[in-house]
């Protein structure tokens, strides 16, 4: 039986050269979905095995009229997934591994429905780049000629912000294109003969398989999609796909604050060492190789405005949030209780050992706590408060990463020079509320010292 790579060149020099399908070997498409076999055996032993095991759930067929690698469509019995075998055997292991992951986020963001709805008011470029937009920000190994933000920001001279949704995206491109009379771009009609193929990726026919969809209203499209993805969870998921399943149930597209400190924590795990008590996740079979931990000590300050602005019930919910996200990393967290100036700051491991805070009642400064940051090694600093201050801070931040999670009854960050990620709570009228986590609303700047939490 031929390897992966040895199957994948005798596919690639086979078609590489071929201008029509009535040119290609009748058993070509057996092989090359030997080919997809393996990729998805390889996914599902992957440790993001979801999407593996969501792509086992999925009609596959050849489709080399489609302009990406990959595209999908819906029918009242699933999705089906198409492959361009030329565009898709040009790209590496991982890249195919990630083009199939780009159609089922697209997928289980709805984004056939939405996009849909929003065809009549948008050019078809508009939403094309702005669903690609949202999907590639959580992908790594894309395909160099990939729509990323910072390819769209740069072409159209855009400032787009990352973590926004689908429709925030298309208003501003949207308004670049009627600038610019770019509308005509994926509006033109198609006149390739149907027996050709496609050997160039265009952004924008790369949803055009989505109008051959059946489309129905979203409950129908919703329980489609829920069934596939109750199949396809065998363990746990990363925090996006967490974070964008969860709006499968609500109407919400925005990332929560708490999630946003997951992908922190994540990008904080650099440093590794050897253990006899974790298997190699490469071969766990072989129990002579060593597995192995995180060496690294993420050290993390919350600091909390105590002027009276932030209700002990947020504060309370949100610091037990943290201490859940970080459970599993070796992490160092110090509390400040701050106003005008720093009234106390103490260590916590467990929700036990956070204090009732000091009663106090005066103004609000943000520069004594980042005065104190700056001299520790603290790799995120949290900072909870109504976002009263200064207009302006008398230090500048240093290279850790800053979340202001600004308090339901507060307003925007005083700050003239915002910088950092901006999460807002909702608000919590007494005790006996419930704090909704995700219902928040976003904001991100940056300075040039400090950039965004990607």
């Amino acid at each position: 039986m031929k390897s992966f790579y040895e199957l994948k060149e005798e596919l690639y020099n086979e078609i590489s050269n071929i201008q029509y399908i009535k040119d290609i070997n009748n058993d070509f498409e057996d092989r090359f979905f030997q080919l997809i076999d393996k990729i998805n055996f390889l996914l599902i032993d992957d440790s993001e095995n979801f999407y593996g095991y969501f792509l086992l759930k999925m009609d596959r067929k050849i489709k080399y009229d489609v302009t990406s690698p990959t595209a999908i469509s819906l029918n009242i019995s699933g999705y089906t997934i198409y492959f361009n075998p030329i565009l898709f055997l040009m790209l590496d292991l991982n890249q195919m591994k990630t083009s199939i992951k780009h159609e089922i986020i697209h997928i289980i963001s709805l984004h056939l429905v939405r996009g849909k709805e929003l065809k009549n008011k948008f050019s078809t470029l508009a939403i094309n780049m702005a669903m690609d937009i949202v999907v590639n920000q959580y992908l790594d190994y894309l395909p160099p000629y990939a729509t990323t933000i910072e390819w769209v920001n740069l072409k159209y001279n855009l400032a787009l912000k990352p973590y926004r949704s689908m429709e925030e995206y298309i208003l501003e491109i949207q308004k670049e294109l009627d600038l610019l009379d770019d509308n005509k771009d994926g509006e033109e009609e198609d006149t390739k003969e149907n027996d050709s193929i496609e050997k160039e990726y265009d952004v924008a026919r790369t949803h055009d398989s989505w109008g051959k969809s059946d489309f129905y209203d979203e409950k129908i499209v919703k329980s489609i999609t829920q069934k596939i993805v109750n199949d396809s969870k065998k363990n746990n998921v990363d925090f996006y796909v967490e974070n964008i399943l969860s709006d499968l149930n609500s109407n919400n597209n925005k990332i929560s604050w708490n999630l946003y400190l997951k992908k922190i924590m994540g990008t904080l795990e650099k440093g590794r060492k050897k253990t006899i008590t974790r298997r190699n996740r490469r071969q766990p079979n072989r129990l002579d190789l060593r597995g192995e931990l995180s060496n690294h000590i993420a050290r993390i300050v919350v600091a909390i405005d105590i002027s009276g602005s932030i209700s002990d019930e947020e504060f309370n919910e949100a610091i037990n949030e943290v201490l859940n996200i970080v459970k599993n990393y070796k992490y160092e967290i110090t509390i400040i209780e701050c106003d005008t100036k720093i009234r106390r700051t103490y260590k916590v491991k467990i929700s036990k050992d956070i204090k009732d805070r000091l009663n106090t009642r005066g103004g609000t400064s943000f520069s004594p706590v980042f005065k104190y940051v700056n001299n520790t090694d603290t790799n995120i600093l949290i900072y909870f408060t109504d976002g009263k201050g200064e207009r302006e801070l008398e230090v500048k931040p240093g290279k850790y990463k800053t979340l202001w999670i600004i308090s339901g009854k507060g307003d925007e960050l005083s700050l003239e020079n915002k910088f950092g990620v901006i999460k807002k709570l909702k608000d919590v009228k007494s005790k006996e509320d419930t704090i909704d986590m995700m219902d928040i609303r976003s904001d991100g700047w940056s300075m040039n010292n400090q950039q965004p939490i990607l």
